[in-house]
């Protein structure tokens, strides 16, 4: 796991046991208590990996899941509870499950 400068992780923040080297969290970020980082799925079509890139100054919030293969941009929030099935673009609130964007953040 690569993890940048001044970066705050959550008590019980769980990060991918088999593919941790796959994580890369930018500088300023801060992870939530209880979430999931995970860098592997079981599909139906098979077992499945990807990197999970997370940017500079980015907020993740309790609870929230990240799944394999998923860019987060920088300055992007993540709302307590969501499932991020997909990139976020940087500067943007995503919530929900799966994650969606509802507002730019000025």
């Amino acid at each position: 796991m690569k993890i940048g400068k001044n970066v705050s992780l959550g008590l019980m923040m769980m990060p991918d046991v088999l593919f941790p080297e796959l994580i890369e969290i930018g500088d300023n970020t801060i992870i939530g208590y209880n979430a999931t980082i995970l860098t592997h799925e079981f599909r139906v079509e098979g077992f499945k990996t990807g990197p999970v890139k997370i940017g500079r100054d980015v907020l993740i919030s309790a609870n929230a899941t990240i799944l394999a293969g998923v860019e987060i941009g920088d300055g992007a929030m993540i709302g307590a509870g969501a499932v991020v099935t997909k990139d976020i673009p940087p500067g943007v609130l995503a919530v929900g499950v799966p994650a969606r964007v509802v507002k730019k953040i000025e």
